[in-house]
């Protein structure tokens, strides 16, 4: 039981760290892409669609698509990492009870 804890706490631990990778290189491409086009937003925005849809995407039409991208990747992102971090806590936890 302990090994078989040890492991899923393992194996979490490298699927938080290649996810975080994987939403790294993507988020950065798209951000990126709007740097280049001198796109600027706070974090406000990112987390809050209404505003975001009222404030940001009116300023800059033309890159709509790549805006809701990194919006919609950054908030995934923090999803996944925070549903892992739980679950390592929790495996962790079990581990200190068995122990």
């Amino acid at each position: 039981m302990y090994v078989l804890l040890i492991t899923i706490v393992i194996g979490l631990f490298v699927a938080m760290l290649f996810l975080n990778i994987y939403f790294r290189v993507k988020v950065l491409k798209v951000y990126r892409q709007l740097v280049q086009n001198r796109v600027e937003f706070g974090a406000a925005h990112v987390f809050n669609p209404k505003k975001m849809a009222e404030e940001i995407i009116p300023r800059y039409p033309h890159m709509q698509s790549q805006i809701e991208t990194f919006a919609s990747h950054m908030k995934y992102s923090i999803r996944m990492a925070t549903v892992l971090i739980a679950l390592i806590t929790l495996f962790g936890a079990i581990l200190m009870y068995y122990r």
